[in-house]
């Protein structure tokens, strides 16, 4: 059934058209521009990458390791945005007979993401042509969505809205003032903030459109059982990831594969993935919001209690800072 019109905010979808129109951007054009990864480089600033964190790294340590898990920031959004481009045609439906304003701007959403999803493979092609052999990243992004689709709409929609939240204060808060990051990780990261945030209206829009089809308390508890279904996929992913990234620095480093310091290399992996996949989302003001406003405080406990194992990934320093606040 088309939707009704009336229950739509038509201006803001028509806002993200106009957005999505003035700063349209090509990979090869605008991106790429036929430049490569220069390895003197970092690829990830240190308040995504932890990589401070490992205090016995040396420069170019901690370097690497910065690009390690850079190659592995650009996968995982190319992984993520295969189900966000599905969902988003599939929720585009309920516009084809309805607000074709909301049509467009969704439509615009899908090719935008198919056009990241080309970009994050590109990246990895050229990371792979100068990086050392032996990097994993294997996760099938197919099997990845057939799991979160097989979730509620409600469910993969609060999911969608995190990640790109968490896109863009990730580019705001770490990547823009960065110093000796690689310029050319630095423009990918800009050119795909500037569509997100454009992304994420739709997704707040789109997400409380679905919540307002919700019944009943029961339907309510279920997408929310649904929801921390897919943070626990989603932290599987990184479990793995991160074991390989580490197995992978530690053998281009020539250190041992066991040890102590083995052992805080992959601790710090970990805690810099759930920080950068999951938490520094849940954090997030807007996301926040949104989440508080759509849930019963019984829910919301659920959902903190499911995040709470994870609550330590933050960085340390900010943990210093709140530690002098309070």
């Amino acid at each position: 059934m088309p939707t009704n019109a009336a229950t739509l905010d038509t201006p803001r979808y028509a806002k993200t058209i106009e957005a999505s129109k003035r700063i349209r951007w090509d990979i090869d054009r605008d991106v790429i521009r036929g430049r490569t990864f220069d390895l003197a480089h970092t690829f990830l600033p240190d308040g995504l990458s932890l990589a401070d964190e490992l205090p016995f790294l040396n420069p170019v340590e901690h370097r690497f390791l910065s690009q390690v898990q850079g190659r592995t920031y650009a996968n995982m959004f190319g992984l993520v945005e295969r189900f966000i481009g599905a969902k988003m045609l599939e929720v585009s439906r309920d516009h084809w007979l309805g607000d074709q304003t909301a049509l467009e701007a969704i439509v615009r959403f899908t090719d935008e993401e198919l056009k990241h999803q080309e970009l994050f493979r590109r990246i990895e092609r050229l990371a792979g042509a100068d990086m050392p052999a032996g990097y994993l990243f294997d996760v099938p992004p197919n099997d990845v969505a057939v799991f979160v689709l097989g979730k509620c709409t409600w469910a993969v929609l609060a999911l969608t809205c995190h990640i790109e939240l968490f896109s863009q204060a990730h580019y705001r808060a770490s990547i823009d003032a960065a110093k000796d990051l690689s310029p050319l990780c630095k423009d990918v990261f800009l050119f795909h903030w500037r569509e997100e945030s454009q992304h994420a209206i739709i997704d707040e829009l789109e997400w409380e459109r679905e919540d307002a089809k919700l019944k009943s308390e029961a339907q309510r508890d279920a997408a929310v059982d649904d929801l921390i279904a897919l943070v626990g996929g989603v932290d599987g992913i990184l479990l793995g990831q991160a074991k390989a990234d580490a197995a992978y620095f530690l053998a281009v480093s020539g250190m041992t594969q066991d040890g102590a310091r083995a052992e805080q290399v992959n601790a710090t992996l970990l805690k810099a993935y759930r920080w950068q996949y999951i938490v520094s989302g849940t954090l997030e003001p807007r996301f926040q919001k949104t989440l508080v406003r759509l849930v019963s405080a019984a829910q919301l406990a659920r959902i903190q209690a499911a995040l709470a194992p994870l609550s330590y990934a933050v960085p340390a320093r900010a943990e210093a800072m709140s530690a002098m606040v309070h």
